[in-house]
């Protein structure tokens, strides 16, 4: 799946929000040398319950607005995504009661 983000670098926070529909990442990493780009993947991955490794930027590696691809169930990512776009937590598979 392929998702639209709008970076925000250097930020004092790390979150991930939803301005009139578009994904909104706040990470506090300075854009020098792919550091905020790595930062935004990890907190998309985090926002998403997904491993790090299935986040990727797929364009605008030197832009605030980010072409990202996300690994994993379709339908699964969709409903994550809803979730964050009504401000919701996401669902995850995991069973944390355990």
């Amino acid at each position: 799946m392929r998702v639209t983000v709008h970076a925000h670098p250097g930020s004092r926070r790390r979150a991930v929000t939803v301005r009139d529909g578009v994904l909104e990442v706040y990470v506090a990493a300075r854009a020098v040398d792919g550091a905020a780009n790595d930062e935004v993947c990890r907190a998309l991955a985090d926002a998403l319950h997904v491993p790090r490794r299935d986040v990727t930027v797929v364009r605008g590696a030197r832009a605030r607005h980010k072409l990202v691809a996300v690994a994993g169930d379709e339908s699964q990512l969709a409903t994550r995504l809803d979730a964050l776009r009504a401000g919701a937590t996401p669902p995850t598979d995991r069973d944390d009661s355990t």
